[in-house]
């Protein structure tokens, strides 16, 4: 199963790496060019009707080519999986690869992880794949989020990290105070632990606010319509008290908060909402560097829309699975968070010389930061490689995203590391890929420091006056 490509660029400490954009527009132009090629049309479903179209071209059926469509319809279906999010893939004009695609995606699949993730614990059913016929396909239905950029008033904005709580106050769009408070959520059993801990940051912000008129905040995770559907947080919470406590925490906090406009979201989608607002731009892919990979999109319209956008899981490489790097936890390969965490600086450090056995992954990237400063080229070649892979997989998001803009943050990006990981792709970008023209942005100070909290605060909409004008009054939230 090969397909003949020729990137212009290697990286430089994995140079069997396999761009999934060449890959793909490989196959793609070989399906184009053969006279028999076929069309394809699916529709991934949620149980509440959002429903996801796409359409594209395939080989016939046939020896040589069955091999090399299903791995381009299976790596396109575990990238929109993950992107966008469904349970139910319906498939016409390839029964072939629907037949073969459900047994990847069930119960004892080699998607699995996904099957059970995605399908039933995020939307509360299993992934079921049907081939139908065209006319059986239901019309997208992708409705925009219309959170955020309201800034009147007097608000909350919050942010739940793995080692602290983040909150602020602000009034009309101005930050008022801020804070960070230290916790352990990661194994923590008790839910009280995490639903006082977050009442007591709102507690705090509130203090400095004659009334609370909204409250926004972010989070890592997968959230629906306010409820936790998958967040490791909250990984220490047993799945009985998770289901009695944790699911609907943000709906318990806004009942204690006198019903007050609550919402809450993904942090990579408040990043990408924070750096749209921030660059007075939309069109804004954010792409956070750090424990993993995560991301946030904000369309071109300014919407949030109701994606998962988990890039995380989102295939990159191409390589023969016996060849790339397999990700522990889903056991799948090739995907994001191995190529754009510290776990991949870790993987890379390897390669590059270094030895740090027994070093957990975060001292690892201080490690390499500090040779960094050193001018050690080890360090050099491993923030290179990211680079590297990052350009050709910018390409490859900007084939399912609308990217004018692309925002880079986390902690790997930091440092003289970052400009190089930014030079690098900016460079495969620029040779192999000169029809994208696509912004790569470092947040400024300002909204590094309060961005967050801002685009959190302006999630929910209140019909609110101003708020400098309003008397002090007691408190809500006290109970």
């Amino acid at each position: 199963m090969t397909l003949e490509i020729h990137p212009a660029f290697r990286p430089l400490l994995d140079p069997t790496f396999v761009p999934a954009v060449l890959w793909n527009r490989a196959y793609r132009a070989k399906a184009a060019a053969h006279p028999a090629c076929r069309t394809v049309d699916l529709a991934l479903c949620r149980h509440d009707g959002t429903t996801f179209r796409w359409s594209g071209t395939l080989l016939p059926p046939g020896p040589g080519h069955d091999e090399l469509t299903l791995r381009y319809m299976e790596r396109h279906v575990k990238f929109l999986l993950w992107q966008k999010g469904g349970s139910r893939l319906l498939i016409a004009g390839a029964p072939d690869v629907a037949a073969a695609l459900a047994g990847i995606y069930s119960e004892k699949g080699a998607r699995n992880f996904d099957w059970g993730f995605i399908g039933t614990k995020i939307f509360g059913e299993p992934i079921r794949v049907e081939a139908v016929e065209k006319s059986a396909l239901p019309e997208a239905n992708d409705s925009v989020m219309t959170l955020g950029r309201n800034l009147k008033g007097c608000r909350i904005g919050f942010d739940l990290g793995g080692s602290d709580r983040k909150c602020a106050a602000l009034i009309d769009g101005e930050v008022v105070f801020s804070e960070e408070v230290v916790w352990d959520p990661y194994f923590q059993s008790d839910p009280n632990y995490h639903i006082e801990g977050i009442h007591d940051s709102l507690m705090r912000a509130a203090a400095h606010l004659p009334r609370v008129d909204a409250i926004g905040g972010s989070s890592a995770g997968v959230y629906v319509n306010n409820e936790v559907r998958a967040a490791s947080l909250f990984r220490g919470v047993s799945p009985e008290d998770f289901e009695k406590h944790i699911r609907r925490v943000f709906l318990t906090l806004k009942e204690r908060w006198n019903g007050v406009p609550f919402e809450v979201v993904n942090d990579g989608e408040v990043t990408a909402l924070a750096g749209s607002m921030g660059l007075n731009a939309n069109s804004v892919l954010g792409v956070a560097m750090g424990t993993s990979q995560a991301a946030g999109y904000v369309d071109a319209e300014g919407h949030i829309k109701p994606w998962l956008n988990e890039l995380a899981f989102a295939p990159v490489d191409f390589r023969d699975p016996s060849e790339s790097p397999v990700d522990e936890w889903s056991g799948d390969h090739g995907c994001g968070a191995l190529y754009f965490s510290q776990q991949a600086v870790a993987r890379l450090a390897h390669e590059a010389g270094f030895d740090f056995a027994g070093l957990p992954f975060p001292e690892q990237l201080v490690k390499v930061q500090e040779a960094m400063k050193q001018d050690d080229l080890r360090a050099a070649a491993i923030y290179e490689t990211i680079g590297c892979y990052f350009g050709y997989s910018i390409a490859h998001y900007a084939d399912y995203y609308d990217i004018s803009n692309l925002l880079i943050l986390g902690r790997v990006t930091s440092g003289e590391g970052g400009n190089l990981i930014i030079q690098e792709a900016e460079t495969v970008l620029a040779k192999e890929f000169p029809e994208l023209k696509i912004k790569l942005v470092v947040p400024d100070e300002k909204t590094k420091r309060h961005g967050q909290a801002v685009a959190a605060a302006s999630l929910p909409a209140a019909e609110v006056g101003a708020c400098e004008t309003v008397e002090k009054r007691p408190l809500v939230g006290v109970s």
